[in-house]
């Protein structure tokens, strides 16, 4: 039976680079025609989008994996790779994605915001690229740069402008079944609901949406029971509901309630109650304690529509006072150049995407290639890199997947 999922990992992998072709022209009439190998495509990007139409996490659970396709390899006779498709994967609007670490990286709120969540690996040149004076004839290419490839992290925090928020069996689901099209389960039993529900409410030309919280309890903010996974989605709201229950066959009174429930928000985000809210006795056409306060029955509907109807005018000034957002929240680190690591047994390693290419050649045994990586590592500061890591003379450097001992310049 399909459910509500609002955490969910995905691993991500972008398509690799198609490599580049070692080829030379060969025509009757042309003894000696110059390199011709094509490029190799880009392998495919996996970018993340938020769809309206797309309800929870559920599909990541079973099936977590995302891949992009490679790009094709170059071709003799200049012809280049096609590039790998890119592959988009739909998520819930609200959906924040993070590292394992915890640290959030995109935040997808609004329909169609996108974030690059797997770059695809670069196309490897083909052997016409090499072309030189100096060079002739090179007998030699590049791979393909492999695809990115991640686990990450995503939580979904629904995109609701009002929350109702109330204490086990205190009647939200009942409230939101009879104000909107939602259906959620409704029995006279704590806990009824374990999964938020989303409704759609229209008053004359206003539509807003109502999120139906899963009762909180005491201690939620510490995480006691589900606590955390149904305060995520207060989050987002603009205005609250606080529903009390006037039938409480534990007789709590209605202040005892509004007390618990604010000094949750409080204790999870303290901001929560700097939102606009309205405190409501519900069921009152059972209601068997004291109560002041605005009253409704969501069985008879006595109340529902001005309680609407105040909703409705709060979310329109709460849309009304809020600045101009980017379209979606991007912590992305900056683009790295090479580092040097040094290993358990002493070796060091190259780490990074252009000191990697340059290494990543089909050939790298003939005088020509070998010229190429050298002249290309110095040119990008690795010898200078490696010898402020403290590199000696015969010491084993790695570079990618080769390996080859260290030379100073002078003695090579």
């Amino acid at each position: 039976m399909s459910g509500f999922v609002d955490e969910a990992q995905l691993h991500v992998r972008a398509g690799d680079g198609g490599a580049g072709s070692v080829s030379f022209r060969r025509e009757a009439h042309v003894p000696r025609g110059g390199p011709d190998g094509g490029d190799g495509g880009k392998g495919g990007d996996v970018w993340l989008v938020a769809d309206r139409n797309v309800a929870s996490l559920l599909g990541f659970r079973d099936h977590p994996h995302r891949r992009a396709t490679d790009g094709v390899h170059g071709q003799g006779g200049a012809r280049h790779g096609a590039n790998g498709a890119d592959l988009r994967v739909p998520v819930p609007e609200g959906t924040t994605v993070k590292e394992k670490d915890g640290t959030v990286i995109a935040d997808l709120v609004r329909e169609g915001d996108s974030w690059l969540a797997a770059r695809g690996g670069r196309g490897g040149r083909g052997n016409a690229r090499f072309l030189s004076n100096r060079r002739r004839a090179p007998s030699f290419a590049e791979q393909g740069e492999s695809g990115e490839e991640r686990w990450l992290d995503m939580e979904l925090r629904l995109m609701a402008d009002v929350a109702l928020v109330g204490l086990p069996n205190a009647g939200k689901s009942t409230l939101i079944s009879r104000i909107s099209a939602a259906k959620p389960k409704i029995a006279d039993y704590p806990f009824t609901t374990l999964q938020p529900h989303l409704g759609v409410v229209r008053f004359d030309d206003a539509e807003i949406v109502v999120a139906d919280i899963p009762g909180l309890i005491e201690g939620a903010a510490e995480g006691r029971g589900l606590g955390h996974q149904f305060l995520r989605h207060v989050e987002r709201a603009r205005a609250l509901v606080v529903l009390v229950d006037l039938a409480s066959v534990e007789e709590v009174s209605p202040a005892e309630q509004e007390r618990v429930l604010l000094d949750e928000l409080r204790r999870y985000k303290p901001e929560l109650l700097e939102r606009p809210r309205v405190t409501v006795g519900a069921k009152a056409d059972v209601a068997v304690l004291p109560w002041d306060g605005e009253r409704i029955s969501a069985v008879t509907g006595a109340g529902v529509q001005p309680l609407v109807g105040r909703l409705v005018q709060l979310v329109a000034e709460a849309r009304a006072a809020e600045p101009v957002a980017d379209s979606f929240a991007l912590h992305e680190p900056l683009p790295e150049g090479f580092h040097i690591e040094r290993e358990s047994n002493g070796d060091f390693r190259v780490v990074g995407r252009a000191a990697e290419r340059a290494v990543a050649l089909s050939d790298i045994t003939t005088p020509d290639a070998q010229e190429y990586v050298r002249h290309r590592l110095q040119k990008l500061g690795v010898d200078r890199a490696l010898e402020r890591a403290g590199v000696r003379e015969g010491d084993t450097v790695h570079i990618g997947a080769m390996a080859f001992e260290y030379q100073p310049e002078g003695v090579r």
